[in-house]
């Protein structure tokens, strides 16, 4: 079964960098990108712009917090809640240091919370655990589709 990542994320320049890092750790899952919380919620909820695709839950959520729209909490928060999307792998990437942030992403059921490295060494390191864990090492729950 093929495993798949949704990253969600508005910067252009973090989508390159991930891009970057995931071919330099010869990640080679497809790597699907949505810009903003209320796409994410689209893609995973088959509605909007997804509304006619046959789509499969991603392996792991990468998801950003600070998104346009819809934030990344709320997008958490409502996968997390939902029965269908809350035992899909949420890791957050983002760049707050907010300990609130941090907080509230435990209660709401996140599976790992990963402050952004600045330096392309460290995100490296970090793309290649999130690759070795999530993708490789990690028991999933069968696969749903939308």
């Amino acid at each position: 079964m093929k495993k798949s990542i949704l990253l969600v994320e508005d910067n252009l320049d973090d989508i390159e960098l991930t891009k970057r890092a995931f071919r330099k750790q010869n990640i080679m899952n497809e790597l699907i990108i949505v810009n903003d919380g209320e796409q994410a919620l689209d893609y995973l909820f088959g509605r909007g712009q997804f509304e006619s695709q046959e789509l499969i839950y991603p392996t792991v959520i990468l998801l950003d917090l600070n998104l346009p729209k819809i934030s990344g909490i709320e997008v958490l928060r409502e996968l997390k809640s939902n029965d269908t999307t809350k035992t899909i792998p949420i890791v957050v990437l983002t760049s707050s240091k907010e300990e609130n942030d941090l907080v509230e992403c435990y209660e709401l059921g996140v599976n790992s919370y990963i402050q952004k490295p600045v330096d392309f060494k460290q995100f490296l390191e970090a793309t290649r655990t999130i690759g070795l864990y999530w993708l490789l090492l990690n028991q999933e729950p069968p696969k749903r589709q939308l």
